[in-house]
Order: C-alpha cells, then sequence, then structure tokens
C-alpha cells in the first residue's frame, strides 16, 4: 500500500512541488501559527481532499465528501476531526504527521523530508504549498 500511495503522491505532485516549504514553529503536536500567515478557504480545501490529482486524501482517509466514491478505509475517517483537533493540531498533523507519529505511514504534505514518501524528482519540495495546506485545514476544521 506504501508503494501505491508513494506512485500516487508523485503522480498528483503538481504545480505546488515547484514551492518551498515555508518555515513553521510546531509548539507540541501544533503548529499555531497559519504557514505564512494565509488565511484557508474551506471549499478550496474540501476540492484538495477530495482531488484524486493534488491531495489523494481519499486514497487512505473516508471524508464526508459523498459524492467521491472508493474512499479508503486504512486511516482515520475524518468526519468530526475538526471536533476532535484544534486547526493548530491539524495542520501539524497535513504538514508532517510523522512529527505526532513516527510509524504514520501518510506523507508529510509540506515537508522537505519526504524521499521515501514522493518521487526523486520531488524530494526536497512540498507536495502542498502553504496555502493549499491553509485551506486543507480551515475544511478539517469544518468537519464537527
Amino acid at each position: 500500500m506504501r508503494a501505491l500511495a508513494a506512485g500516487l503522491l508523485a503522480a498528483a505532485c503538481s504545480a505546488a512541488c515547484a514551492q518551498e516549504v515555508v518555515a513553521y514553529v510546531v509548539e507540541g503536536d501544533r503548529i499555531a501559527q497559519p504557514l505564512a500567515g494565509l488565511r484557508g478557504d474551506a471549499s478550496r480545501g474540501r476540492a484538495i481532499v477530495a482531488s484524486r490529482q493534488q491531495g489523494l486524501c481519499l486514497l487512505c482517509h473516508t471524508a464526508p465528501i459523498p459524492e467521491e466514491r472508493f474512499q479508503g478505509n486504512l486511516a482515520p475517517d475524518l468526519a468530526g476531526v475538526g471536533a476532535r483537533l484544534s486547526a493548530a493540531q491539524l495542520r501539524l498533523r497535513v504538514v508532517d504527521p510523522r512529527r505526532v507519529n513516527p510509524a504514520s505511514f501518510m506523507p508529510a504534505f509540506h515537508a522537505a523530508n519526504n524521499a521515501q514518501r514522493i518521487g526523486a524528482a520531488w524530494a526536497g519540495k512540498p507536495v502542498l504549498g502553504a496555502q493549499q495546506i491553509e485551506d486543507v485545514v480551515a475544511w478539517l476544521a469544518t468537519l464537527r
């Protein structure tokens, strides 16, 4: 399954891969400040989560996106995640989930240390840019 996820992430890496990782500060189990001070848009975040070309979240997660078929069951269901975790906690889990769970097979979507999770051509570059991360966090935070 890891090979499939890595292959799909490599195929899905779009213009965001050309972006650089922005600086962030991890405080415990969270990144308190939005990346680059950006404000997320929940509707764009939903589209990224649902996308089979960008986020690929539904490869492993189930989410309350009923029009998308064939959702995953390898990772936690995203329904209600905004009630369980704060936006700051969600941000860290999307940016680099291994900071919370070193055994996670979820790739770090905004980190430079993804060599084992994505294609070599994208090593050192984020899968999602700072704005995309904030958009995903904004949508996840609405899931109460």
